[in-house]
């Protein structure tokens, strides 16, 4: 498809920059949606709209406190299932029967609230990356 003359560019500007500045230019343009520098410079000189990439920081902050909250949970889980499983080893004994039999149902619910807090994560987790 061939363009109109009106958007043909014919005309060239020339700036010179020394490293650092064009280190920042570079900075600048990669925090927005365009993709070349040369557009990027052609919307701020002729003053349009250039539209910025956000990323809210405090979300990535509780993103990453839920990762490590999510590890450590794995962890609980796991040591209580070890500690369980010890003392169905040792429920031969008759304190220990009943003593089993109370921490079998809270491990259960442990696990499966565990298991809830990470699924809700992980929807948290997909839904943030979506945006």
């Amino acid at each position: 498809m061939k363009k109109l003359e009106s958007e043909v560019r014919k005309k060239m500007v020339v700036v010179r920059m020394n490293e650092t500045e064009f280190n920042q230019l570079e900075k600048f343009q990669k925090k927005t949606t365009e993709k070349d520098t040369s557009a990027y410079l052609r919307k701020v000189a002729l003053q349009k709209p250039v539209t910025v990439k956000y990323r809210n920081e405090s979300a990535d902050d509780f993103l990453l406190d839920m990762l490590n909250l999510k590890k450590e949970l794995n962890a609980i889980g796991n040591n209580f299932n070890q500690a369980v499983h010890k003392l169905h080893i040792l429920d031969k004994i008759p304190e220990f029967r009943v003593w089993v039999q109370q921490y079998d149902g809270l491990q259960k619910v442990l696990i499966s609230k565990v298991e809830e807090i990470k699924l809700r994560m992980n929807q948290l987790y997909e839904q943030w990356l979506q945006k």
